[in-house]
């Protein structure tokens, strides 16, 4: 066992010591020895209730023959952090905890890690972790929150808070109304209730073989997920034993069933980041066109808020990860899990209970997966849309643009009603380097939908969107303005043309002006010039690559 190194033998005497002194006992010296990377913390919802399931965690370890270490890795709430500067450290978070997990695992000589997660960030850095490090490991994520009610009406934060605040803005709802929103939307611990970016990555950490069957819709507030925190504790000791490592499990098959999963799902854009920069640490190569490929033959058939009416909630209920494996069946590659069985065993041991939650392949909401890659002379590296939450009137779209260098500049025209139908939004110098650290536009993108403009107003950014975002809104557009992409050349009035069948974004200017205009371009000076943001500025790659660090 890698814990050996600080153990044994006669020079290992000091080492012992200090693991005695933590109360670590001599019995425990030949058992596993399993770090629990805990992201618990009081400011997030989604982790809040971390601390007994660590508990749970705990005793499977123990019951399974291991000894357990806790310790803790940060965590950023993305809607606390949205609409300000906060939001520049969540994407750079997530290098982070990858660094802080390898760092930890590797100076204690750890056997095995339960990563304990549940945020955006939080759950790819994690993962990212695990494929580095390569030592066995299970990941648990701590489950979605119950859908909030109000007159007996069901919510969720996104669609009856963030968009609650345009719908105010025009009129159409009372600043009571939205105070009793804000009291009501979020009940208690949990994820936020939609197939937002948090619980898109559950679902994929479970479909990449990651977590065991289950784990990625089961409730926060459920005994099962308490039960399944258990069983991953006693699992991994079983993992250490037989030598079952990460790279063996997040394959090239893996990693193309879990996007497959989270096309059905119509999931948040934000995967096109993560699953590129999770197997990049995998070593396993996951270009931006795969994820177009494979939408053209993944139907969309779960659709949950934003894009649809469903929550979390109502897929666990109609059979959770494991149903959606049944109806992929015929489409996905076989390949092991944490659980000891293959992915297709899991489908095929699954039942589907809500037929209506879940369609069939033959009567899907769309016949495309949820993300197209777009790409033109505005794109020439790529940019990414969340088509299945687009309505048919806006997949094509044409109008003048309003450029805006800011997101803060973007939503005071947006709240100022300075935004008309027909617009094209255009939020630059939001990418990863330009920003830094690549804001997600849940702020303005929710605005413009409460305000009663998402199939008449298109907003295209460097930057990226929450999961919660819905609507014509165009991301990642690559290369990002700081890089002297295309966007940085963009004027007011310029026609933009949207074609998200045809997969293209057209900035629609003659080569002499555009010539003209870059050779009268000069990049800005960077935003941040101290701390982890200008270190980050200096080493992020594109977004079309998954804005990781450069090496």
């Amino acid at each position: 066992m890698k814990s050996e190194t600080i153990i044994k033998g006669l020079e290992r005497a000091p080492h012992r010591a200090l693991l005695y002194g933590t109360g670590f006992p001599k019995s425990a010296l030949d058992m596993p020895k399993v770090g629990i990377a805990s992201s618990f913390t009081d400011l997030i919802p989604g982790h809040v209730g971390m601390r007994e399931l660590e508990r749970w965690i705990e005793k499977g370890i123990h019951t399974g023959g291991g000894y357990a270490f806790l310790f803790g890795i940060p965590g950023i709430c993305d809607g606390i952090a949205m609409g300000h500067e906060g939001m520049k450290y969540s994407l750079p978070s997530r290098e982070l905890i990858a660094d802080m997990v390898e760092t930890i695992a590797s100076a204690h000589c750890l056997d095995g890690l339960i990563l304990l997660t549940n945020c955006d960030k939080i759950t790819p850095g994690m993962l990212m972790a695990a494929a580095r490090l390569d030592i066995p490991a299970i990941v648990v994520t701590a489950g979605p929150m119950l859908s909030g009610r109000y007159r007996k009406r069901r919510l969720s934060l996104v669609r009856d808070t963030f968009e609650a605040v345009g719908k105010c803005q025009q009129g159409l709802i009372s600043e009571e109304e939205v105070a009793a929103l804000e009291i009501e939307a979020c009940p208690g611990a949990g994820s936020c209730q939609g197939m937002y970016t948090a619980n898109t990555m559950a679902c994929i950490t479970e479909a990449l073989g990651m977590s065991l069957p289950g784990c990625a819709t089961a409730l926060a507030v459920s005994a099962k997920k308490k039960r399944l925190a258990f069983e991953s504790g006693r699992r991994v000791v079983s993992l250490i034993r037989e030598g079952i490592t990460p790279r063996q499990i997040m394959t090239r098959a893996a990693f193309e069933n879990a996007i497959r999963v989270d096309l059905a799902l119509g999931g948040s854009t934000n995967t096109v980041l993560h699953i590129p920069a999770i197997a990049a640490d995998a070593e396993v190569d996951t270009p931006l066109e795969l994820f177009d490929q494979l939408s053209k033959d993944t139907p969309h058939i779960a659709s949950l808020r934003p894009a649809g009416e469903h929550f979390m909630e109502d897929l666990e209920y109609a059979g959770g990860i494991p149903a959606i494996l049944k109806r992929l069946s015929t489409k996905l590659k076989d390949n092991p899990t944490v659980c000891g069985q293959s992915i297709l065993q899991i489908s095929e041991q699954a039942e589907i209970f809500d037929e209506e939650v879940i369609h069939s392949l033959d009567n899907p909401y769309h016949a495309e997966g949820g993300i197209a890659v777009l790409r033109g002379n505005l794109a020439p590296d790529g940019a990414i849309v969340k088509q299945s939450a687009v309505s048919e009137k806006a997949m094509r779209f044409s109008g003048q643009a309003r450029v805006f260098d800011s997101e803060e500049r973007a939503m005071q025209a947006i709240m100022n009603r300075e935004i008309s139908e027909g617009s094209v939004v255009v939020i630059r110098y939001e990418g990863p380097k330009g920003g830094p650290g690549m804001r997600e536009m849940l702020s303005p993108t929710a605005a413009l939908v409460g305000m009663g403009l998402a199939e008449s107003v298109a907003l295209i950014t460097d930057g990226r969107f929450s999961g919660g975002t819905r609507g014509p809104c165009i991301g990642h557009v690559s290369p990002e303005a700081m890089e002297g992409g295309p966007i940085a050349l963009v004027q007011d009035g310029d026609r933009i043309t949207i074609d998200i069948p045809a997969r293209r974004l057209i900035w629609e200017v003659d080569d002499e002006t555009a010539a003209l205009r870059r050779r009268q371009w000069s990049a800005p000076a960077g935003r941040i010039q101290k701390g982890y943001l200008k270190r980050y500025a200096h080493l992020v790659t594109s977004a079309n690559t998954g804005a990781v660090l450069r090496t």
